[in-house]
């Protein structure tokens, strides 16, 4: 577990690298009230135990400069809740009853989830509020999620960590009906699409949310 990490500078690092993609060691620095060679010395550290990497990047003018990303190592120190059990749990219930009756838990799980939503979501003025309630909701639930708004106007649903990746990549039912869902909380006449998607290869899931009412 993460929590067990000794050097708490370390975990912050990791953890922002995780949360903000890849940054430079000057970034993080500023973001997290150290000097650039402190925060150096404790990439170096997470360097040589796997848990990031390196990427040089040339941007114009001037030396390149070097990004800091969190490794898939890194990415096994955060939270994954119980994958091994969830794995062995999705083969039983195949074995059992096969696909449709996976089909009928993921289909339970996502009522369940409809009427906790509903419940927090409603009151919301508006739906940028609705986005806000919603990525506190999934931010609780482990997925280090926050509300944004791209360059466009969109509404995101930014989620950097995806606590049941383990059961999304055997069984892509879960990643499906959690997008049903977010339709169903928002609202008929609000559009959800997802852009980038962790189970496909991105570092994070990012949701883009539309509707007549998202100021």
């Amino acid at each position: 577990m993460i929590g067990d990490m000794k050097d708490r500078r370390s975990l912050r690092l990791l953890h922002a690298l995780k949360v903000g993609g890849p940054q430079t060691a000057e970034a993080l620095g500023r973001k997290l009230a150290m000097t650039a060679v402190g925060a150096r010395q404790h990439l170096a550290r997470l360097l040589d135990d796997g848990l990031v990497a390196a990427e040089d990047r040339s941007e114009g003018v001037g030396r390149p400069k070097r990004f800091w990303s969190v490794t898939e190592a890194g990415d096994a120190r955060f939270p994954d809740n119980h994958a091994n059990l969830t794995l062995e749990l999705i083969a039983a219930i195949r074995k059992t009853g096969g696909e449709a009756m996976l089909d009928g838990v993921i289909a339970a799980r996502e009522q369940a989830a409809q009427k906790a939503y509903r419940t927090r979501v409603a009151g919301a003025k508006s739906l940028r509020e609705k986005v806000g309630r919603l990525a506190k909701i999934r931010d609780e639930e482990g997925y280090m999620a926050r509300a944004a708004t791209a360059s466009d106007g969109t509404l995101l649903l930014i989620e950097n960590h995806c606590p049941i990746c383990a059961a999304a990549k055997s069984c892509q039912g879960f990643c499906r009906s959690e997008l049903a869902l977010f339709r169903t909380v928002l609202g008929k006449e609000v559009a959800v699409e997802r852009a980038e998607h962790i189970v496909s290869g991105a570092r994070r899931c990012v949701y883009r949310i539309s509707g007549k009412d998202a100021h």
